[in-house]
């Protein structure tokens, strides 16, 4: 494979990553919208289609972490790089990265089972009440009224998913169809 065509696929990738990024500070206008971000979708989109798995973590975490910089500072007014459970998150993200590297095949049924099992993921980790202060008790009974109380916001995460994940995996098979150079080696050979 050529320079420009790893080039060319790495740009496009990268560009609808920071595309769909941008889409996250559309939900922090609307309360109702909270956690309906395409962050999920990113991170399988770039586990499934990177093929130097380094930037297949790389450049989806960069732009969460670059992104919530931003986010945070819109919610308090300060320039925050972490907060306490930030660490906890980038390991979600990074867990739905490698989710994504095990999409083989691109299609609706592999692309939604990905998606639900990132979310999964993001829940049972994120919701864990010894994270954040003393919200919930910190005892299984805690963590399964945090969980509870998750529900709607895994519920937008999962819609948020679903349909940035339609948007990314969609228009890009749609792009490979129409321009070979985003095509790897190994598809143009079959």
């Amino acid at each position: 494979m050529s320079l420009q065509k790893i080039n060319t696929r790495t740009i496009v990738l990268i560009l609808m990553i920071l595309a769909a990024t941008a889409m996250r500070f559309v939900s922090y206008k609307f309360p109702l919208m909270s956690n309906f971000t395409p962050v999920g979708a990113i991170a399988l989109f770039g586990g499934a289609y990177f093929t130097d798995k380094r930037k297949a973590y790389l450049v989806p975490l960069l732009a969460l972490f670059v992104s919530d910089i931003f986010i945070n500072y819109l919610y308090t007014s300060k320039w925050v790089l972490m907060y306490s459970a930030s660490i906890y998150m980038y390991i979600c993200f990074a867990i739905m990265v490698l989710i994504g590297t095990f999409i083989k095949k691109v299609n609706i049924v592999n692309v939604t089972l990905a998606s639900f099992v990132g979310v999964l993921v993001h829940w049972l980790i994120m919701d864990m009440p010894w994270l954040y202060g003393n919200l919930y008790p910190h005892t299984l009974a805690g963590y399964g009224a945090s969980l509870v109380a998750a529900i709607p916001f895994e519920k937008n995460m999962i819609l948020g998913d679903i349909l940035f994940g339609a948007i990314l995996f969609g228009g890009f098979e749609l792009a490979k169809s129409k321009y070979t150079v985003l095509q790897t080696k190994r598809q143009l050979a079959l």
